[in-house]
């Protein structure tokens, strides 16, 4: 009771409160541009890209015009075959898959470079709960961090909609010759892969954070979308299919959403901490 007493006193302190408000502004700011890089057209893209007014950032734009040309190659050499038997309306414009990919990835490295220091740049709900099933935080505070998460979701969606006057608020599904297993599989497996780098990213071992490890982080995602976008669309973040599910109000298969990340990111704790990376006596083996 003490233990349980004590967790608690932590979860409401200064430090804790700051944390909370860390989770919220970053997966607002994920989820914000999420949503609206669905919505958006690959022309918008494009002229994002292209305009004259961003001439200052040539060379960064060069940068990303040539990583968006080559997932565009690879999805449309690659990736369209499968994608045609299982999403049809992906093969029209298969720059749409790309684009969103980009900027998933740009947006979670940020989300969780501005907030790493202060809360751990979680920005996810099943990474929270992979931090926790390792140890990494109490339950309490993995609480506080999904009412943060959740809530945060759910205003970046509302705000996209109000602000854009839109009637409609993509939500993630699944497609029809799938069952909601196989989606809960791909979504943990996805999951898997984000949450193993994220603990990858942040062991101390391999040094401090630093800017590359959010990178990482968000270059994994954006791979994620890319390959199961067509088929689940790539959330691997329950905040995110909550957040539109609720403003868009369909609430269809939203448990493979839950379900896959959860024990995916359980999972990568598990293999990463005790498994792959585990701490080790000096003995004159391992790292």
């Amino acid at each position: 009771m003490a233990s349980l007493t004590s967790r608690l006193e932590h979860a409401i302190k200064p430090d804790a409160l700051r944390a909370y408000l860390a989770e919220f502004i970053s997966t607002f700011l994920f989820v914000f541009a999420a949503v609206g890089s669905a919505v958006a057209s690959s022309e918008f893209v494009l002229w994002v890209f292209f305009s004259p007014s961003h001439c200052n950032f040539f060379f960064f734009k060069i940068f990303v015009i040539v990583i968006f040309v080559y997932f565009y190659w690879v999805l449309r050499n690659v990736g369209v075959q499968i994608a045609e038997k299982m999403m049809p309306d992906a093969t029209t414009d298969p720059s749409a898959l790309v684009a969103v990919a980009v900027a998933n990835a740009f947006a979670l490295s940020v989300a969780v470079y501005i907030a790493a220091n202060v809360s751990g740049g979680h920005v996810n709900p099943a990474v929270t709960f992979g931090m926790a099933v390792g140890g990494h935080i109490s339950v309490p505070m993995a609480i506080f961090y999904w009412i943060s998460q959740l809530l945060a979701s759910v205003m970046a969606c509302l705000l996209f909609k109000v602000t854009t006057v839109s009637q409609h608020i993509p939500t993630h599904g699944i497609q029809q010759e799938m069952t909601g297993f196989g989606a809960s599989v791909l979504e943990g497996l996805m999951t898997f892969t984000l949450v193993y780098t994220f603990y990858a990213a942040r062991d101390p071992r391999r040094g401090p954070l630093g800017a590359i490890g959010p990178l990482v982080i968000g270059l994994v995602s954006g791979a994620n979308v890319l390959a199961s976008g067509p088929f689940t669309g790539g959330s691997m973040n329950p905040a995110y299919s909550f957040g539109s599910a609720l403003i868009g109000w369909r609430f269809k298969n939203q448990a493979v959403y839950w379900i896959g990340p959860l024990i995916g990111a359980g999972l990568a704790s598990v293999v990463y901490d005790n498994v792959v990376f585990a701490v080790q006596i000096a003995d004159g083996i391992g790292v």
